[in-house]
């Protein structure tokens, strides 16, 4: 796993397209919509529930927050098709579709879904999209046995008490540095495997006329034990959380989306209160997990 995370690292820090990241400009600021971002954290201000119904609102280019208040599910668009980042949990389904709709796109569209772990927060809703869209799904060797049984795997640090969730058939096993593409969507997958064994991370170039950017969805990197699980009764794992944070800390992430968007204070940062770019967010985000990873391991 290691060597593949190294592997990774060189084309996620390199993007997906180096011919669309040409005409990239860092100096000035994206654009943001601050009026879609400031109606998305009023409706979402207090809720607490991964299912909670959030309004969808573009975050650059192509790529769309659909998600719900507390999950971020990323809708990216191409005239060839749709691709969706993580379905959140069954209970968020309607709303997601809602929203891919308000959005104006048709969930039939959607060619692919994808997500960052194998958590039911994150895949509940899979089965259930898959069948509303008719969209296959890929996901990392390391995640296809937890989804086609439905349960966490039992290295999993949260597998005591994390709920299962309904089954879903994998249409394609992927390996880290591996692409899904439709149209001009270029999606390029790195696996993480600390979190869960199939964490990954995704990130795709989005343009708006000849500014183009680097977008990340990050995959969660915090150490959350629940239960007897203690991580320093498993070192490989620490171990590998460690080394995966050390990654993650070189990483050049350009927009960050996390899948809690709290994580990245992506609402703040939707609503124009803070930087949608913070070219050091994933040093930020890699640093707060390790603080929290040796703490918990200390315990």
């Amino acid at each position: 796993m290691f060597a593949r995370l190294s592997l990774a690292m060189a084309a996620l820090a390199l993007g997906p397209s180096s011919a669309c990241l040409a005409s990239t400009n860092p100096a000035s600021p994206p654009a943001v919509d601050v009026a879609g971002g400031k109606a998305l954290a009023a409706k979402c201000a207090g809720k607490e529930g991964f299912g909670d119904p959030a309004p969808p609102v573009r975050i650059y280019g192509n790529a769309w927050y659909v998600g719900t208040c507390n999950v971020s599910s990323v809708l990216l668009t191409a005239p060839e098709g749709l691709v969706l980042i993580d379905s959140g949990p069954a209970d968020a389904v309607s709303s997601i579709l809602d929203n891919i709709r308000t959005a104006g796109f048709d969930p039939k569209r959607v060619r692919w879904i994808v997500f960052g772990h194998e958590h039911y927060d994150h895949v509940g809703g899979l089965a259930a999209l898959k069948r509303a869209t008719g969209a296959k799904v890929a996901a990392m060797t390391e995640a296809v046995s937890v989804l086609s049984s439905g349960r966490p795997s039992a290295d999993d640090p949260q597998a005591q008490e994390i709920a299962g969730f309904e089954p879903v058939v994998v249409d394609r096993v992927l390996r880290s540095g591996d692409m899904i593409e439709v149209g001009s969507i270029r999606l390029l997958s790195m696996a993480l495997g600390a979190h869960t064994e199939g964490s990954t991370s995704w990130s795709w170039t989005s343009c708006e006329g000849g500014d183009c950017r680097k977008l990340t969805y990050l995959d969660s990197v915090s150490a959350f034990p629940l239960g007897t699980y203690r991580f320093r009764d498993h070192p490989a794992r620490l171990d590998q959380f460690r080394r995966t944070l050390a990654i993650v800390e070189h990483l050049d992430c350009g927009i960050v989306i996390t899948p809690h968007a709290s994580a990245s204070a992506l609402f703040e940062r939707l609503s124009g209160e803070e930087p949608l770019h913070d070219p050091l967010s994933c040093q930020k985000i890699a640093r707060t997990a390790q603080d929290r990873l040796e703490k918990v391991a200390a315990k």
